[in-house]
């Protein structure tokens, strides 16, 4: 239970100081994208320091399916990762809306433009963070020293540049869960269908920009 236990909290801790910015930010904006982006980066950073040992601190269904795919990663443990993932997730924004019950939205992904945009870009962003992830991580329970430096890394840079205009998920949890506490759905499949095809993509594409000595797959 330890695993399901820090990707559980991983993800709470995730949803609760990234979309908690959000909120914050839409009450009293004085954090703005910048500061917005930066939540969303140092604290990815911090979770894998945390939990990368216990779990792998993939804290992303999105993930979890990635290295599933690329088989370094129990198929077995995938849907309990995911119900964990899913239930921190749930958890951190119902908690949010109890601290903050006037909100409108609790730091919902929903699209600026046009959904075929925020698709694409998801589908990119997923993409590219699963890329990282892999040329960084010598497995999926393994964390380098700079690793999660490079992961909060590329999370800030997407959110920052990004981020205004789908929100920069790349997360279905990170979706689903204030979509449930706010009760509004536009447009989740995008959040949940682009980030898993980047994830998948990001693995097959992986192994022909590595090297004989890269574990990329």
């Amino acid at each position: 239970m330890k695993k399901y236990l820090s990707e559980f909290i991983g993800t709470y801790i995730l949803i609760f100081f990234g979309t908690g910015a959000m909120i914050v930010d839409s009450i009293n904006p004085n954090i703005g994208v910048f500061g917005i982006a930066v939540a969303w980066g140092v604290v990815v950073m911090a979770m894998i320091y945390a939990f990368g040992e216990s779990s792998g601190a993939h804290i992303n269904p999105a993930v979890t399916i990635g290295f599933a795919v690329a088989g370094r990663f129990d198929k077995n443990e995938v849907i309990p990762y995911i119900i964990a993932q899913i239930l921190g997730a749930i958890t951190a924004s119902f908690t949010l809306k109890l601290l903050f019950p006037n909100q409108e939205l609790y730091g919902n992904t929903i699209p600026s433009g046009s959904w075929i945009q925020s698709f694409i870009l998801e589908f990119i962003m997923t993409f590219v963070l699963m890329l990282v992830i892999m040329k960084v991580s010598t497995g999926s329970k393994e964390v380098g020293t700079m690793a999660a430096v490079a992961i909060g890394g590329i999370i800030l840079i997407e959110a920052l540049v990004f981020g205004p205009i789908s929100n920069a998920s790349m997360n279905p949890a990170r979706s689903l869960a204030p979509a449930l506490a706010s009760g509004n759905f536009t447009h989740l499949w995008i959040y949940i269908v682009a980030p898993v095809l980047g994830a998948i993509v990001g693995i097959f594409i992986c192994p022909f920009i590595g090297d004989k000595k890269d574990d990329c797959c």
